[in-house]
């Protein structure tokens, strides 16, 4: 065991009763389960940087005061972040019903500007935060150009795909409507969300203020949480431009998946850009 993880445990009163166990999931974290005498705990290697930002946005997550269930965070220091096991179970549709009454909840949770008053990360990518007080200015200025900058820098977008992603973020104003500056996990795929007996937990953020679809365009990027879910969310009939706002904000995710993942992702961005395209017909 490294020297410095011994130190954390250590100044955290924790002893360990077993090795380290290696644990799937973890695209830019080394993820690990420990078992301790004072109980199991779960381990992450990492960026200092990076883990500070998932600490902070854990405990800022917590204190929302939601229904939600959020690890706690034990310590972090030296590139280690230690944290809450969490014992889960099967999701069924009672889980998902939670989780949309709770998000709901979370996403009630408004602050003065659309961002977060440090930067942090998406997975591997830096995630710049200064705030802006319109939340179409600040998907354009600090999600979608820089973005697609960054991918154009990396030749995995054409200069006319990158033109026609600016275009869609230049056009914000003309059909996007501003809207307070929710609180909201930042990287919700469903791999950060646990079925627990206490109800759903939501793992690995990179929180700010923004518009509540962030979150729900990423839920349903890579399939969906279902009906349950978004009766529950909705609360009521969803808005009727729904469709247009989740494509927009899954615009975001696959670039940084396009970023972090390479050229396999590019024809994802493409059909994301082409379905904004068709509402402007």
């Amino acid at each position: 065991m490294d020297d410095n993880l011994r130190d954390v445990l250590d100044t955290l009163g924790l002893t360990p009763a077993g090795s380290l166990q290696a644990l799937s999931g973890g695209d830019s974290a080394a993820v690990y389960a420990l078992a301790t005498h004072q109980g199991k705990v779960v381990i992450k290697h990492d960026d200092s940087a990076r883990l500070h930002g998932e600490a902070e946005g854990l405990r800022t997550l917590k204190e929302a005061g939601t229904s939600l269930v959020i690890p706690e965070v034990l310590g972090e220091s030296m590139g280690w972040l230690v944290i809450e096991s969490l014992d889960t179970k099967p999701a069924n549709a009672h889980h998902f019903a939670a989780l949309g009454e709770g998000l709901r909840e979370l996403h009630g949770v408004i602050g003065a500007t659309h961002g977060w008053h440090q930067d942090n990360a998406c997975g591997r990518t830096p995630q710049p935060n200064s705030p802006l007080a319109d939340g179409r200015v600040f998907q354009r200025e600090r999600r979608l150009l820089p973005l697609s900058q960054a991918c154009y820098q990396h030749g995995l977008l054409d200069a006319a795909l990158r033109r026609r992603i600016e275009c869609q973020a230049d056009q914000l104003e003309t059909w996007l409507k501003d809207a307070p500056a929710s609180l909201i996990h930042g990287d919700l795929w469903s791999g950060n969300v646990l079925a627990t007996s206490k109800g759903p937990a939501l793992i690995d953020p990179a929180v700010y203020r923004h518009y509540p679809d962030v979150d729900l365009a990423m839920l349903t990027l890579f399939g969906s949480p279902g009906a349950p879910f978004f009766d529950a969310y909705w609360d009521g009939d969803k808005p009727a431009d729904w469709p247009r706002r989740e494509a927009l904000f899954q615009l975001y995710p696959l670039l940084n998946h396009l970023l972090l993942f390479g050229s396999g992702y590019r024809s994802a961005v493409e059909r994301c850009v082409a379905a904004l395209e068709a509402y402007q017909d």
